[in-house]
């Protein structure tokens, strides 16, 4: 019978049976049967102390001594502190030797001489603690081997039967937890939908099986991290009233080769007498990375061995007997193919970053807990994360609660999810860091720069914000802007744009102060991006045509781009570099005639920012209006 540690629950009762046999595998550990009989055999050997000393008669020791002469002592085993032995006179009431024991004065070489003398059989003997010593020299060691040999066993792990043997890190949904239900969960209405499905499968197979079609083996939820994916494993949990069984991917795996493919064998023979169930397997890239891949071309055998164990399970059980498997992963494109073939994995569940309306709605969720001032537009706030994840709004309603307890507030104010708003985005305020009065002059007209070339030009984006507080690690000021709508595509016009918005600033310092200084150096790199982005990726070359060049291995879901692999000529890569030139000189002159045609504007937006350190958008208009500019 295998050892299986797990918690029970899930919207039903423990079976009784379940049960009996955790307590028949308790009685049976052979841990506990060791020390049972090592009570047994000390309890025992105490009574049979007891018992042989109450056979024996005290006498004094004057008497025994007379025995001695009298030659009445037929032997005697003698110690520094009794004397026992058996006389030759014999007991009245059980006619046999009469045993005694009798505590001697001092043992000397006289009492030995007269012993021998008399005829006596003695033995001499160190006198000692029987039970210290039978604890100091067998239980002592044995405890100690005992106790590393148990740590062992749950260092290396479990091999299924025998020593190793330390249970499955199985955890059926247990029914204390919080409840979580679908209504927990704000946005992700289509993932929402499609997993409702397979709650309904479990609940009621019949009615798919009517139409002769069978309930999904596997749901595989895909996602950048924080959208919820867990989140929504413990609504189908909640709502489904089967048991819920959950495991990470990285528990399968342990230094010994074979414990993940046991581990996995466990799982589904569990899943199997609890059907209907469902099997969670969260972090699935843990074992599921395709085979093969890597440096050690072969990969890695334990992880290996796990993953053809899941592929055959799950190729192997019979759909209609109610088990379903459900995984979530953030790296879909590294996992086996042969785990993502119809028939283990049917189903994908896109869990994507939130719109707007949904990230609304998550902000309702989370803002309900909080004490809420009459000033807060969660509108605004939803507008002010664009692709914002649901844990970074959670994040945000948590650092504004913060921030009001740091001012000593009863109530959470706008101004506090503002400053939570800059601190995620930005970093936190470098207070301590004070700029010189140079300095300062400098990055406002820098700031300005952004703001009036971002108020300008067609597409921008109105300015939210804008900041000359040092922020993070090299951020000295920023320029926010709010969008007027969720956007998906951008435009080349759009783009170009976005170039001179991030070129204002260096061009606001060299129309100013005739040279330019270290703060534009984000700007630039994010900016020949862009250029270097629309020539080979998005083919908005006129010169180079709509061709991309370059394959770049970008992972999808989480937004991250790997290395470029090269496959154009160097001819190819120098008009590529001439392109990308042209297209950022062309912003730069054009952000360069903005703010020289509108000195005026970018002299007052500097003025008021160098006083005020933080400025609104709001204030942004009142200042080029009362400057003769109309926007």
């Amino acid at each position: 019978m295998k050892k299986t540690d797990f918690t029970l629950g899930s919207g039903k009762k423990p079976d009784i049976e379940i049960n009996k046999t955790t307590h028949e595998k308790f009685w049976q550990n052979p841990n506990f049967t060791f020390w049972l009989y090592l009570i047994f055999i000390l309890i025992s050997f105490q009574f049979y102390q007891g018992y042989q000393q109450a056979r024996q008669q005290e006498i004094p020791y004057s008497e025994f001594l007379a025995h001695v002469q009298n030659q009445e002592v037929a032997e005697a085993v003698v110690t520094d502190k009794v004397i026992t032995g058996t006389l030759t006179l014999k007991d009245k009431k059980t006619d046999k030797p009469r045993r005694f024991i009798t505590v001697p004065m001092m043992w000397n070489n006289d009492l030995a001489m007269t012993l021998e003398k008399q005829g006596v059989k003695y033995t001499v003997r160190q006198n000692a603690n029987w039970l210290g010593k039978f604890l100091v020299n067998w239980v002592l060691p044995f405890g100690l081997l005992f106790l590393l040999w148990g740590w062992m066993a749950k260092r290396m792990g479990s091999m299924g039967q025998g020593v190793l043997n330390i249970g499955n890190k199985i955890h059926i949904h247990p029914d204390n937890l919080p409840k979580v239900t679908f209504e927990d969960v704000a946005g992700a209405d289509e993932a929402k939908q499609e997993l409702k499905e397979s709650v309904d499968f479990l609940k009621d197979p019949t009615q798919i099986q009517a139409l002769g079609g069978r309930m999904p083996k596997g749901v595989l939820m895909v996602g950048p991290p924080g959208t919820g994916k867990t989140l929504l494993a413990r609504a189908v949990a909640g709502e489904s009233e089967v048991p819920f069984f959950s495991i990470s991917g990285s528990e399968f795996i342990e230094m010994f080769v074979g414990v993940g493919a046991a581990r996995v064998r466990e799982l589904f023979e569990q899943a199997r007498q609890k059907a209907p169930c469902i099997i969670f397997i969260d972090e699935l890239d843990a074992i599921g990375r395709a085979r093969g891949a890597g440096p050690a071309m072969g990969g890695h055998d334990e992880r290996e061995q796990t993953l053809n164990q899941i592929l055959t399970e799950m190729d192997g059980f019979d759909p209609s007997t109610g088990v379903v498997v459900m995984a979530a992963t953030n790296r879909p494109e590294i996992l086996d193919k042969a785990l993502m073939r119809a028939g283990r994995f049917d189903r994908q569940v896109l869990v994507d970053k939130p719109d707007l309306r949904d990230r609304q709605a998550i902000l309702r969720l989370h803002a309900a807990k909080l004490e809420m001032g009459k000033d807060i537009d969660l509108a605004v706030i939803a507008q002010r994360t664009p692709g914002f994840v649901g844990a970074d709004l959670e994040n945000i309603c948590n650092e504004a609660a913060i921030q009001a307890l740091r001012r000593k507030g009863k109530a959470v104010t706008m101004k506090d999810f503002e400053a939570a708003i800059d601190r995620i985005i930005a970093g936190p305020e470098k207070k301590h860091r004070a700029l010189n009065l140079e300095e300062k002059h400098r990055v406002a007209f820098h700031e300005s720069g952004h703001t009036l070339v971002a108020e300008t030009v067609p597409t921008g984006e109105p300015v939210h914000k804008v900041s000359i507080i040092p922020r993070g690690i090299a951020a000295l000021g920023y320029t926010m802007q709010l969008p007027v709508d969720e956007k998906f595509l951008s435009t080349e016009a759009e783009l170009k744009d976005q170039i001179a918005i991030l070129l204002g600033g260096r061009v606001a310092e060299e129309i100013v102060f005739g040279d330019i200084s270290s703060g534009a150096s984000n700007d630039l790199e994010r900016a020949s991006e862009i250029a270097r982005s629309m020539i080979t990726r998005l083919g908005m070359s006129r010169k180079l045509g709509p061709i991309t060049y370059g394959r770049r291995q970008e992972l999808q879901y989480l937004g991250i781009q790997g290395q470029e692999e090269r496959n154009y000529s160097e001819a190819t890569a120098r008009m590529i570099d001439e392109e990308t030139r042209q297209i950022v000189q062309e912003q730069h002159q054009i952000a360069t005639s903005i703010l020289s045609g509108k000195r005026k504007v970018l002299d007052a937006l500097a003025e008021r920012l160098e006083q005020k350190e933080v400025i609104s958008g709001d204030e942004v208009q009142e200042v080029m209006a009362a400057a003769g500019e109309n926007t």
